[in-house]
């Protein structure tokens, strides 16, 4: 079936920490597609169901940002009915989204990834036996929510108690100073890379998001401003990620160019941000891909691709 004679429900929203974010992706998403004759709807699901998905759905186009759109919570209810979605499947959401799961994943591969260990924090008293600075982050929350960089001993507890709020453990990894990356990946292609200036020197959701907390908003060079051979390096690694994963369709793979011009992969987020301004569409529109166009290339291709119950 074409993609035009398709209705397509823009599902958005879902019960996490990054709701609003999803909101702001979903009305984004479903007015480009709009733009270009596409029969798209924005569907809030502010649960972890598909109540209120409207009947006759042919594709819903997912932009639930972290639980349930991309733990592989939504895609499983939608492989059980049969109903073609974008982005990743249920698999390699549920890999990409626990940083344990992704974090083995990447060492199996050979990709290059920070050093780090788990911690229990149900272990009363529970420390890091990595040497600070350290980065301490709940390993299953996206848009760096719960992210901690400690490096300093007096700042440990804090940040140990904070991460404690979003579960049982925690992923510690050693802090890489370097310049903030990332790589969108779309049908096995690596995009220009995006190089991310924070503010403050931390990359946090205020940052990321001045329109929910009215900070400064960090500054975006895209394409970076890196050699030719930096650049492919860079791209190689996270292209290596994705793999690693085994992502189908889209994704944008974060990366910390250390010391030596090393990249280190920390995390793919198979459920980018989807605005015009987001760090995927960027990376699009500086490769020659308007936003409503990467929003039917996204479309079109996971209509293409065949879904698996697990």
């Amino acid at each position: 079936m074409s993609l035009n004679e398709v209705t397509i429900s823009v599902v958005m929203g879902g019960p996490g920490s990054e709701r609003e974010v999803s909101l702001a992706s979903g009305r984004a998403v479903a007015g480009a597609m709009q733009s270009i004759g596409l029969r798209a709807t924005a569907v809030d699901l502010p649960a972890a169901s598909l109540d209120g998905l409207p009947a006759g759905t042919g594709l819903v186009f997912n932009t639930i940002h972290g639980t349930f759109g991309e733990d592989g919570g939504i895609q499983e209810f939608l492989e059980a009915r049969g109903i073609p979605y974008t982005g990743a499947g249920s698999a390699t959401s549920r890999t990409a989204f626990d940083k344990h799961l992704s974090k083995a994943a990447f060492l199996a591969a050979g990709v290059p990834t920070p050093r780090s260990e788990t911690l229990d924090l149900s272990q009363h008293g529970a420390r890091p036996t990595l040497p600070l600075p350290l980065v301490i982050k709940p390993p299953r929350e996206g848009s760096s929510v719960g992210v901690h960089i400690v490096k300093e001993e007096s700042q440990l507890t804090a940040a140990l108690a904070d991460v404690a709020r979003f579960g049982s453990d925690a992923l510690v990894e050693e802090y890489i100073e370097g310049l903030e990356l990332t790589v969108g990946i779309l049908n096995e292609r690596a995009l220009p890379i995006v190089h991310i200036i924070p503010p403050e020197g931390v990359y946090d959701m205020a940052s990321k998001y001045p329109w929910l907390s009215g900070s400064q908003g960090s500054q975006y060079i895209c394409p970076a401003d890196l050699d030719e051979a930096t650049t492919a390096v860079v791209q190689e690694a996270a292209l290596a990620a994705h793999r690693a994963l085994g992502i189908e369709i889209y994704s944008r793979v974060d990366i910390l160019l250390g010391p030596g011009n090393r990249p280190f992969v920390l995390e793919a987020n198979t459920i980018p941000g989807m605005t015009a301004t987001s760090l995927l569409p960027k990376a699009a529109a500086a490769a020659g891909i308007a936003f409503p166009e990467l929003c039917r290339l996204i479309a079109a291709r996971s209509l293409e691709t065949p879904r698996h119950r697990n």
